[in-house]
This record gives structure tokens, sequence and C-alpha cells, in this order.
């Protein structure tokens, strides 16, 4: 009960924020992540095409990676883009 008590009393400023700021700050942080992710996901396709030693297989599953995460990076700036002038206009 101790913990409750002290945990009332706390008064702490918590800064209020229009709620288009908080889902760009939201939607920013998951467009870094994918991106991040994307950028990973190139870098390992792209050593496994590099490394494919002659197999037409795996360069070509590697080749068809990095062209699907180029083509995922497209889309996730296309929506950034987007979600930012949407939520410029909001405000």
């Amino acid at each position: 009960m101790k913990f409750l008590t002290w945990f009332t009393t706390i008064s702490a400023d918590i800064p209020k924020m229009p709620v288009s700021v908080l889902i760009r700050n939201g939607l920013n942080i998951i467009y870094f992540v994918g991106g991040l992710i994307a950028v990973v996901i190139m870098i390992i396709a792209g050593y496994s095409y590099l490394t494919a030693d002659g197999d037409p297989q795996k360069a070509q599953k590697g080749m068809r990676t990095i062209i699907y995460c180029a083509i995922g990076l497209v889309v996730m700036i296309s929506a950034f883009a987007i979600t930012n002038f949407v939520l410029g206009r909001v405000e």
C-alpha cells in the first residue's frame, strides 16, 4: 500500500501534444525500424549473391531479394512522404 500512496503523489509534467504529432512520431519510428531491417536484408542478400560461386539458383535468389527489398524501400519512402504530407496539412 505504501507504493500506491507514493505513486499517486508523483506530479510529473506530462507534455500535451496533438494527436497528429503523436501519430507522426509513431510512424517515423516504424519507418526507421523498417528502413534498418531493409538495409540489413539487402546487405545479407548482396553477400548471398556475391558468394553464389557460380550457382545460378543462389545468385538468382540473392538478386531477387535485392530487387524486392529495393521495391519495399521505395514503397516505404513513398508512404513516409504521403503520411508526412497529409499530417502536415492536418495541423
